[in-house]
């Protein structure tokens, strides 16, 4: 149960700020496709970059430190799921 909150968690967050605050998604990003693929690929990292992200201003050098970290936190997840299916059952290796 823990593993698919922690999986949703970061999709759920980005698309509910989306939805009651659309203003700081649109600030963050120019176009749509942007958000909407980090939601797909890098969901932490997108959610760092949404809620650090100041209109007029953009990013200071602090907040870089923070999405760096969340990318390594979506890099780890992308690397336990890729280790993690040669334990699932009728798996045949490479």
């Amino acid at each position: 149960m823990f593993a698919i909150f922690a999986g949703v968690f970061p999709r759920l967050a980005v698309f509910i700020i989306w939805v009651a605050r659309p203003a700081l998604v649109n600030a963050a990003f120019d176009t749509w496709i942007w958000p909407l693929l980090g939601v797909v690929f890098l969901p932490f990292a997108t959610l760092m970059y949404v809620i650090m992200y100041i209109p007029g201003v953009g990013l200071r050098g602090g907040d870089w430190f923070w999405i760096a970290v969340a990318v390594l936190l979506d890099l780890f997840h992308w690397i336990g799921a890729v280790t993690q299916r040669r334990q699932l059952p009728g798996y045949r290796g490479d």
